[in-house]
């Protein structure tokens, strides 16, 4: 079990979880902040696992325990610590649950007992040999369970990040995770400057539930040496939550990822944004933002960056029938104008369309 646990992050047994990412959990700012409901990102490769985690909590915050069509902003900030533990764990439930197909979570905790004899082949972190399974039938179960526990995902030293890749996975299977992958990503963790990064099977299998490595709809023939025609695994249907992608050195060189119509268009408004490979996330608190096409003309979007220069929830309101971007088009070709990444991000879904700041000062 730890063997192939190993082999699916890594590409091996040797590699181990570096002290970054063995230190990162569930952290939230102050309660009853203007952040209350948003979890703190440090850098590394656990980030985009927090991010990821934090747009099903702001779907938890807004619109499952919620059912009004429109919900104030300041619903978010008036958070207790004791909601903000539920909030994760009915999160962490809900994507676990969705990852086993709906009818299977599996949740990792750390014993004192050790349950892997020492293998020559194995490098052992003294994490991975103490974990104990913890199986569920049903959704609810396995939320209470993580609530019962929280403190093994967001206290200190729980290795809580770690903990729930590892129930992910169990909760996806690895027979699954192999059918879910294709042939240009064997393992889920990427090594680049010094660090273990998410690939893009391990977003997608929090936001979706299936561990697809590409962000375009459906099935792609790629036709690779030799004339044999592989398949490409993308996104297969639409999901509650969605994904953004924008770089600027992918544009640059003529080569932009795009992200599908299931990804960029989800059952709510809740985007994680993957910018110039830094993880924040959008949202608009209207239910319905997605469902009718005249909601779309101007209409107000949240940003959490993660950052810890970032102090409050930023403001955006977005016009999609505006000249403004035709009477700038000029600006947008001129090589010394710059344009804020977001602003680039958001303009993959709503082309042309002209963003207010509201006082904000942009971020590049």
């Amino acid at each position: 079990m730890a063997m192939g646990l190993r082999k699916m992050l890594f590409g091996n047994t040797f590699h181990i979880f570096s002290y970054e990412w063995k230190k990162s959990c569930f952290k939230f700012h102050t309660p009853y902040s203007d952040l209350s409901y948003a979890l703190e990102a440090e850098k590394g490769g656990a980030r985009a696992i927090l991010m990821a985690v934090q747009v099903h909590i702001i779907k938890y915050c807004l619109f499952v325990r919620n059912r009004e069509e429109n919900i104030p902003l300041q619903g978010l900030y008036e958070i207790s610590q004791t909601e903000q533990e539920n909030a994760l764990a009915e999160s962490l439930g809900d994507i676990l649950w969705t990852a086993g197909e709906g009818r299977k979570a599996t949740v990792c905790l750390v014993t004192t007992d050790t349950y892997i004899t020492p293998n020559i082949d194995y490098k052992v972190d003294n994490l991975t040999e103490r974990l104990q399974l913890f199986e569920f039938f049903e959704k609810e179960a396995a939320q209470k369970f993580i609530c019962d526990h929280i403190q093994c995902f967001k206290g200190e030293g729980s290795h809580g990040v770690i903990l729930f890749l590892y129930s992910l996975l169990f909760s996806r299977t690895l027979e699954r995770l192999q059918k879910d992958l294709d042939f240009t990503t064997s393992h889920l963790l990427q090594f680049s400057l010094g660090n273990f990064i998410c690939r893009q099977a391990i977003l997608n299998v929090i936001l979706t539930g299936r561990a697809t490595p590409h962000v375009f709809n459906g099935f792609q023939k790629f036709d690779s040496e030799g004339g044999v025609q592989e398949l490409l695994h993308g996104v297969l249907a639409r999901s509650d939550v969605g994904y953004l992608h924008w770089n600027k050195q992918e544009v640059e060189h003529y080569r932009p990822l795009q992200v599908g119509s299931m990804l960029k268009t989800p059952k709510l408004p809740i985007w994680l944004c993957n910018i110039n490979r830094t993880y924040s996330v959008l949202f608009s608190t209207n239910r319905l933002l997605l469902s009718d096409w005249k909601m779309e003309h101007i209409f107000d979007l949240y940003l959490y960056n993660g950052q810890p220069s970032q102090k409050k929830t930023v403001h955006l309101t977005v016009d999609t029938h505006s000249h403004h971007w035709e009477k700038n088009h000029c600006e947008e070709s001129d090589p010394e104008k710059r344009f804020p990444s977001v602003e680039m991000a958001i303009r993959t879904k709503w082309e042309g369309a002209a963003i207010n700041w509201n006082g904000a000062v942009p971020f590049f």
